[in-house]
């Protein structure tokens, strides 16, 4: 990738940090995510805080320990835990518990489909609930890094070491082993249904153009790239792991292969987690130092939403409207952001 000069910091950026709510939450925050608009802190043990559009918070217990993953589409937000649970949690703040593994194992990825239906992980194992059909699993050759379900019929992605597995639930004989080298912890789907991409425990994407399993090699990262998030109509992908932000073109039938990406928001710090707006072209950035920053994907414009010198932002999320952003670094001090 090409090289970038890095800004010297942020305190000559357009700022809107003054119009920033506050949050206080007191313990460790993973992620958020919008139930309605109510932001959602996932703790990393037992613990949801819900915050209102008034700064206002309440606590709900989820697990009986520690939460590994957690996926969510506006109406529920569903958490695995190392508990040996999958539960769901509803934007009243109720609880329901969708299954338990029969082993106890630690629920290592989950995922959530339009319709309903959702999936969950134990070691090699990746279980779909659909509706009010059994449960159907499949055994893959390792450890499960990550589950995503394709936009379009109910078809399940899941990334391993060596590759990614994918694979219809409602059809027999029907996984679909797409291979490269390495351990994939994490996947998504391309909003047009064309594209896989996987990230990887180096330093590095690996993508799979679906039509004909062509490979899509994204490299050049400093860091382990631990956040994506695709742009308003899936035209880009927005990456962490570097001092910039990442975005890897999608718009044409070969996507980033051959294209070098594009590279915004530079700051002498790494960028931790990223979160498309989900109908404009603006993502939110948070980075390694605590910065947090809009940015304006056609000519790279930025805003400062929050100012460094906190430990490295880990929760960032939009509402589905766009008018709510929020924001936590690892140790629960975070705002809202009304726009």
């Amino acid at each position: 990738m090409k090289e970038f000069t890095p800004a010297p910091d942020s305190a000559s950026i357009v700022s809107v940090t003054d119009r920033v709510k506050p949050v206080t939450l007191g313990m460790g925050v993973t992620s958020v995510h919008f139930l309605g608009d109510r932001a959602a802190f996932v703790g990393g043990e037992e613990n949801v805080a819900f915050v209102d559009d008034k700064g206002e918070i309440s606590t709900v217990t989820v697990h009986s320990g520690g939460i590994l993953s957690t996926a969510c589409d506006g109406k529920r937000l569903v958490m695995g835990g190392d508990d040996g649970k999958v539960v769901s949690l509803d934007a009243k703040g109720e609880v329901t518990l969708l299954a338990t593994d029969p082993k106890r194992r630690w629920i290592d990825a989950v995922a959530l489909h339009p319709d309903g239906a959702f999936a969950w992980s134990a070691g090699k194992t990746a279980t779909v609930k659909s509706g009010k059909a059994e449960e159907k699993s499949i055994e893959v050759p390792s450890t499960v890094g990550g589950l995503a379900f394709a936009p379009k019929g109910l078809r399940l992605a899941i990334a391993h070491y060596n590759g990614a597995t994918l694979w219809f639930p409602n059809m027999a004989d029907s996984a679909e082993f797409l291979p490269w080298a390495g351990s994939h912890l994490g996947v998504t789907f391309s909003p047009d249904n064309k594209f896989l991409v996987t990230t990887m425990h180096e330093s590095a994407l690996h993508g799979w153009r679906l039509a004909d399993n062509r490979h899509m090699r994204m490299t050049g990262y400093p860091g382990r790239v631990r956040s994506m998030s695709w742009s308003a109509g899936g035209k880009g992908l927005a990456t962490s792991g570097a001092d910039t932000v990442i975005i890897w073109p999608f718009a044409s039938k070969d996507g980033p292969m051959g294209k070098e990406p594009a590279m915004l928001a530079p700051l002498q710090a790494r960028v931790s987690v990223v979160a498309c707006h989900p109908k404009n072209d603006i993502l939110a950035a948070g980075y390694s130092d605590g910065t947090v920053l809009m940015v304006r994907l056609e000519d790279g414009a930025e805003i400062l939403v929050r100012r460094n010198g906190t430990p490295p932002v880990a929760a960032l999320a939009w509402n589905a409207k766009g008018t709510l952003l929020a924001f936590a670094d690892e140790n629960g001090d975070g705002g809202l952001l009304e726009l």
